[in-house]
């Protein structure tokens, strides 16, 4: 491999693949990288070391991955490839024998990776490093916090899952639920605070299991009730924004604290899956439709602007015809305010892989688009309905195409011409209409 020479510092690109946790995570292990060694790129740029870290969900994410490493390997085929991430950890040995990759490093190894680039020049090091998920049981922590085009922080405060959905990689990926301490967490937002952020974005893998040992409490005073609580009287943060939460973590208790907080925004993301009660059951969710629907309109009663996602998955094996009517019109008349949907995907290793009646390809493309169409409808009757009321936005600092977004507190997306002025500024401003590409207008 051709590398730069000291007297130039080594090129680095980092590209993830996936979830909010993994965005953290590449942060935080691109923090190790000493500017005086490296210097990082754009993915898309010709680098001297690409780290690629990836996700397990979906076929997709895999297929995904292939095609970008066989991109780099055309962008310089003299580069060292690293692969971290959830896929690295399922499947180290099939990675390692992807042409151009040099290193794979599963989930215990990862926040190492400085250590292991740092020693390829000066011993032989083996291809593939991985442990066992089940001995994997410290907690990393992760957050956000580079100068990029991005105004809030995303903060990772829980890892790991202890559900057995029957679909889902995740446990086998990433291990047991395991949480960040009060203390450490309220450490890292002074940090993020410290460089100027007005928002952080709380992520977990399971974030409602926050502060839990083998499915109950560390001790009465660690839940994420009570990290809310620690977080509201920080000075300096203005905004925090939960991401998603299982619906059956999700409390009267942390309804009503974002009821009445000042900081907490109110938005939640809530998993669905599916709006069939005999396909929740096939998926062992750990709640039923009419559970999800009364917490629906808990939310709404209490915070009746706020916003809800919810993420839905078509084509489960069992999810015949009819059992995706029941969701389709479940959700049709939910009070939710937009959809994530996923098409299912066999993973090894799960339950659901050895369920026979598989949907087909083409009705997953088919149901797929019914949702994604019904969520654009939701979404504009959720902006339609916050027209003409004034909205705190936080301004953010790309320019796309001379225009300039920003989130209000429930989530709204607002577009304004650019003004270099507004970026990392909250501002008080009436929403007019919504323009022709679906974004909201202020004045």
């Amino acid at each position: 491999m051709n590398l730069v020479k000291n007297k130039s510092l080594t090129k680095i690109a980092f590209k993830t693949l996936g979830c909010k946790v993994n965005f953290t995570e590449t942060e935080q292990i691109a923090k190790k990288f000493k500017l005086d060694r490296y210097h990082r790129v754009d993915p898309n740029e010709i680098a001297d070391i690409y780290v690629f870290n990836t996700c397990s969900v979906t076929e997709n994410a895999d297929s995904k991955f292939k095609n970008l490493v066989k991109k780099t390997h055309k962008l310089n085929k003299n580069a060292f490839i690293a692969v971290i991430g959830c896929y690295a950890q399922l499947k180290t040995s099939e990675i390692s024998k992807i042409d151009g990759v040099d290193l794979v490093l599963g989930a215990s190894e990862k926040f190492n990776l400085d250590l292991f680039i740092g020693k390829r020049n000066k011993e032989k090091i083996q291809k593939t490093y991985s442990c066992s998920i089940d001995s994997f049981k410290n907690f990393n922590s992760s957050f956000s916090d580079s100068n990029s085009s991005r105004t809030r922080s995303f903060l990772k405060i829980q890892d790991g899952c202890d559900y057995k959905c029957t679909y889902c990689t995740i446990p086998l990926a990433r291990g047991k639920s395991k949480s960040d301490s009060i203390d450490n967490v309220i450490s890292n937002v002074k940090k993020i605070v410290s460089k100027g952020f007005k928002e952080i974005v709380l992520t977990g893998i399971n974030l409602g299991d926050f502060g839990n040992v083998n499915g109950k409490l560390r001790d009465k005073n660690t839940g994420l009730i009570n990290l809310l609580n620690k977080l509201e009287n920080i000075v300096g943060v203005e905004r925090y924004r939960i991401s998603s939460i299982e619906p059956n973590l999700l409390s009267d208790e942390i309804i009503d604290f974002v009821s009445k907080s000042k900081k907490i925004l109110p938005h939640f993301h809530i998993p669905l899956q599916s709006g069939s009660d005999q396909v929740l059951r096939d998926m062992k969710r750990r709640y039923m439709s009419d559970f999800y629907l009364n917490l629906i309109s808990k939310i709404k009663k209490e915070i009746p602007d706020a916003c809800i996602g919810a993420d839905v998955i078509v084509g489960f094996p069992s999810e015949s015809h009819d059992k995706f009517l029941d969701t389709f019109n479940f959700l049709k008349n939910l009070n939710v305010s937009y959809l994530h949907v996923f098409k299912y995907s066999d993973r090894d290793n799960t339950i659901s892989y050895d369920i026979n009646n598989k949907v087909s390809e083409e009705d997953k493309i088919l149901r797929s688009q019914l949702l994604r169409d019904l969520s654009q409808k939701k979404k504009k009757s959720f902006y339609k309905n916050n027209l003409n009321r004034t909205q705190n936005i936080l301004w953010e600092s790309e320019n796309k195409k001379g225009y300039i977004h920003g989130f209000t507190s429930n989530y709204i997306k607002v577009r304004h011409f650019w003004n270099p002025s507004l970026i990392n500024s909250i501002q008080k401003k009436t929403l007019t209409g919504i323009d022709e590409d679906g974004f909201a207008r202020v004045d």
